[in-house]
């Protein structure tokens, strides 16, 4: 047992299997009191079972930790509400929130149904609000307390996965958003984008070069929970996105204008025709490159890396 974590109280969602498990485990591991919440649907999405939280509370115990089940919906604000108030209401406190849980449902756009979109979005985007939003108001209270988001690399775009694509999209926002409206209560916010070997990952059409497990992502996220988690210069990591893959930890990053340009007088479209190309021009996107290769690849009937 360490002790990154001794005396926090933190609650995972989607903890019951992959990386949300490893999480659950790695931060009892290090002290923590751990909330597990799995609604206990596969990846597609199919019925829940409670089995799977409970499985991974068992585990903490059986190691000489404390642990909590919460089966709850959180694409709901009732399921949201729920895991911290079980939090409180068994622990007293909640230090840090890890949003983890997500479904798939790949289609192309133009197939895609509303059946398709709205669970998605509803338990990776809601379900990280419903979570943050009854974390933070008790966060600030305390004056402490850390939001973890979950994103891919993905939130850049994907060919078939345009619901996925958006809601990780918004989790980095949301999280930057937290982190903006919280700072002065002492309250972080972050978001991982792994790459790691998951009943996810094992549906990715590339062999990618730069993988992990689920154990290297608890171990970033167990340090951004803790309060060693401090950038240099003295200040709390917040409002940062973190990939995680195998040996290599990345930092994205923030959204920023590339180039502008001014003109004298109003805007026509003649004008931009004119203007726009040459002094604004366009930032060349890598994952039409990426795809590209992997048309190359797939028309020799070979599996491309990435």
């Amino acid at each position: 047992m360490g002790n990154f974590l001794a005396g926090k109280v933190v609650a995972v969602t989607g903890a019951g299997r992959g990386i949300g498990r490893a999480v659950a485990l790695a931060a009892a591991a290090q002290g923590a009191r751990v909330v597990v919440n799995d609604y206990g649907v596969g990846i597609e999405g199919g019925e829940p079972t409670s089995e799977v939280a409970e499985a991974v509370v068992k585990e903490i115990v059986a190691a000489g930790g404390e642990a909590v089940a919460v089966a709850d919906d959180i694409s709901t604000m009732e399921g949201g509400q729920r895991i911290v108030d079980t939090a409180l209401a068994r622990y007293g406190r909640i230090d840090g929130v890890v949003c983890v849980a997500g479904i798939l449902r790949e289609r192309m756009l133009f197939n895609m149904s509303e059946e398709e979109w709205d669970p998605v979005v509803a338990t990776h985007l809601k379900g990280t609000f419903t979570v943050f939003r009854a974390a933070s108001a008790v966060m600030r209270r305390q004056g402490s307390g850390t939001l973890i988001g979950f994103t891919s690399g993905n939130h850049q775009g994907s060919v078939a996965q345009a619901n996925y694509s958006a809601a990780k999209g918004g989790i980095i926002s949301l999280v930057r958003s937290a982190a903006l409206g919280l700072h002065k209560y002492g309250v972080t916010a972050n978001a991982v984008a792994p790459v790691a070997r998951t009943r996810m990952s094992a549906n990715v059409p590339m062999e990618l070069k730069e993988i992990g497990e689920p154990e290297d992502v608890a171990a970033l996220v167990t340090y951004l929970l803790s309060d060693k988690a401090v950038a240099v210069g003295g200040e709390r990591i917040t409002g940062q996105v973190y990939t995680i893959a195998g040996p290599k930890i990345a930092v994205w990053a923030q959204p920023r204008e590339l180039r502008a340009g001014y003109a004298e007088g109003a805007w026509t479209p003649e004008k931009i025709a004119d203007f726009l190309p040459g002094t604004v021009g366009t930032d060349p996107m890598p994952m039409l490159v990426q795809l590209e290769a992997m048309a190359r690849a797939a028309a020799a009937k070979d599996r491309p890396n990435a």
